[in-house]
């Protein structure tokens, strides 16, 4: 793919779900950027905010989130002191896993993109559950 068919990096109004995490000192590397690992760390924080879904978890009794899969693209270095916003949206809602789209911003300037599986998992069996309709419709409605 060439740049003039990239599609355009997405803007921090455009995700229903948002968060922001402080970069520490400690989240630099010798290079003077935030080093790369900590970029999957902001990304959790909007993920964790998304299942949430305000004051109540999205994980019925007995279940949890489990990560499966994330796919991160790095746009741009993100520099310390200051704060990254990290949007976080619904993508695909499936019969036990839920696709997010997710973009971190640092100075309204989108700096990083991924794509997210979570799984929901029956705490006692430790395997995929399918997701109760109500909590597929609250998903459903943060895309």
């Amino acid at each position: 793919m060439t740049d003039r068919e990239k599609p355009p990096l997405p803007t921090l109004d455009s995700f229903p779900v948002q968060a922001f995490d402080t970069i520490r000192f400690g989240d630099t590397d010798m290079l003077g950027h935030v080093n790369n690992a900590v970029i999957s760390t902001y990304l959790e924080t909007g993920r964790t905010q998304l299942l949430r879904a305000g004051d109540r978890a999205l994980a019925p009794e007995g279940t949890f989130f489990s990560l499966a899969r994330i796919v991160l693209d790095f746009r741009a270095e993100v520099l310390w002191p200051g704060e990254v916003k990290v949007g976080t949206r619904v993508l695909k809602v499936g019969r036990s896993s839920v696709t997010l789209g997710q973009a971190l911003f640092q100075d309204e300037k989108c700096v990083a993109t991924a794509e997210t599986v979570m799984v929901l998992v029956d705490r006692q069996s430790r395997r995929s559950t399918p997701f109760p309709p109500e909590v597929a419709a609250r998903l459903g409605t943060l895309a």
